[in-house]
């Protein structure tokens, strides 16, 4: 993340996105596929290390293979196939919605992935039990344990959508724009914008 200076001077957090060049990987219409829909792709990958269908498939756009493909409904132009989309499909000050993967944070436990606060104090009998969840169901019944009760586990790595981010400005020369606030994900991953 950074920070820009609107014309009051205020700062405002930003995150930069790299917006482009995309290539139309594939343009499907509702005659053929059944919808309408436009497949773009973005980052550069490895001939050797691209399967021989997605070869032939990128072969066909007149592209090099990419590391990332996505298809977006409802596209707000026309495009064909080989056409290369940039940042300027964005404009300051509009809204967008970004799509990324979280941060894998590995097995934690209820303090950390629920906001637990912990068994108690260190008195009547407790030993070691500090960040422990406490008494989890009940006895004779229902003698088990509810699917979804807040427990310990995976936490992170999952698909997250931040929604009303405002464009704060657009660098077309190095296809990048600037979103306030923060996106989910680690640095240089993969996110899908939508406006």
């Amino acid at each position: 993340m950074t920070s820009l200076y609107n014309a009051d001077g205020t700062a405002v957090p930003c995150t930069l996105i790299q917006a482009g060049p995309c290539v139309v990987t594939q343009v499907r219409t509702v005659e053929k596929d059944g919808y309408a829909a436009v497949q773009l792709s973005f980052g550069d990958k490895r001939e050797k290390n691209t399967t021989k269908p997605l070869q032939g498939h990128f072969k066909k756009a007149g592209t090099t293979p990419k590391r990332k493909l996505v298809e977006f409904k409802e596209f707000e132009k026309a495009f064909s196939l080989g056409d290369t989309v940039t940042a300027d499909l964005f404009t300051e000050g509009e809204f967008v919605d970004a799509i990324g993967t979280s941060k894998g944070k590995g097995f934690q436990g209820v303090v950390k992935r629920h906001g637990f606060s912990g068994v108690g104090g260190a008195t009547h009998g407790q030993h070691n039990r500090a960040r422990h969840p406490g008494s989890i169901g009940a006895c004779s019944f229902p003698s088990r344990v509810f699917k979804g009760l807040r427990m310990g586990g995976r936490m992170g790595n999952d698909r997250v959508k931040v929604q009303n981010l405002r464009v704060v400005k657009v660098m077309l020369e190095q296809n990048l724009i600037a979103v306030s606030g923060s996106i989910p994900g680690a640095k240089n991953s993969f996110v899908i914008l939508e406006k």
